[in-house]
């Protein structure tokens, strides 16, 4: 098999893939956490088995759906912390940007997040094996965006990845409790939250020959 021959059927085997997790996130957006492979399998018109053959198994198909996600939402907190403003009103960008995006497709971030209850004709996807991993990455991204740009003295390191997984896991737990009881707006939620984060960020000088924070 020559190079240009393996390379188109690369392409066909990336091509399928995406409109494979395309027909999952529909399913996703109809069932949330009672999405199962069978509904999946059949919203994209093929056999179950086809669908274990790109991707293994159950976790491996959540495993894509979720990085698929997780890079589309870290793209926005980026932009976020990249616009033009005030550290203030990025640090609330960035807050909005993430309860926005969650608001926005609550079944997703269910799917996500939470394990299916009472699921029918499928095992629920093993979100508790997962869900980690996907927070483990975000607070290590924070972690680096806060490392690059703060000057925080000694141990600078230890210090943004302990703010990076910090800020994450409270952003998670605040935005899964006002997503399931809406007690106030996103807007006060935002603003407390900032409120929370404000004193030591709003103390931490910029990084010599950084992008600025």
């Amino acid at each position: 098999m020559d190079t240009t021959q393996r390379t188109d059927q690369q392409r066909s085997a990336d091509r399928r893939r995406r409109e494979l997790l395309e027909a999952a996130d529909r399913v996703v957006l109809r069932d949330g956490p009672q999405a199962s492979m069978n509904a999946i399998a059949a919203e994209a018109g093929i056999t179950k088995p086809i669908l274990y053959r790109h991707f293994g198994d159950k976790g491996g198909l959540y495993a894509a759906l979720a990085k698929r996600h997780t890079d589309a939402l870290l793209d926005s907190l980026r932009a976020a912390l990249d616009a033009p403003a005030a550290r203030r009103e990025r640090v609330e960008a960035t807050l909005d940007t993430y309860l926005s995006a969650i608001e926005a497709r609550p079944q997703v971030y269910r799917f996500l997040m939470h394990p299916a209850e009472g699921s029918q004709g499928d095992q629920g996807f093993d979100v508790g094996k997962h869900s980690a991993p996907l927070l483990r990455r975000m607070g290590e991204e924070l972690a680096q965006v806060i490392e690059e740009r703060l000057d925080l003295g000694p141990d600078s390191q230890q210090l943004a990845r302990v703010w990076g997984h910090g800020i994450v896991g409270m952003m998670h737990a605040a935005g899964d409790w006002w997503l399931g009881e809406r007690p106030c707006s996103r807007a006060a939620l935002v603003r407390s939250l900032a409120d929370l984060l404000w004193g030591r960020l709003a103390a931490a000088g910029d990084r010599v020959g950084g992008p600025g924070f």
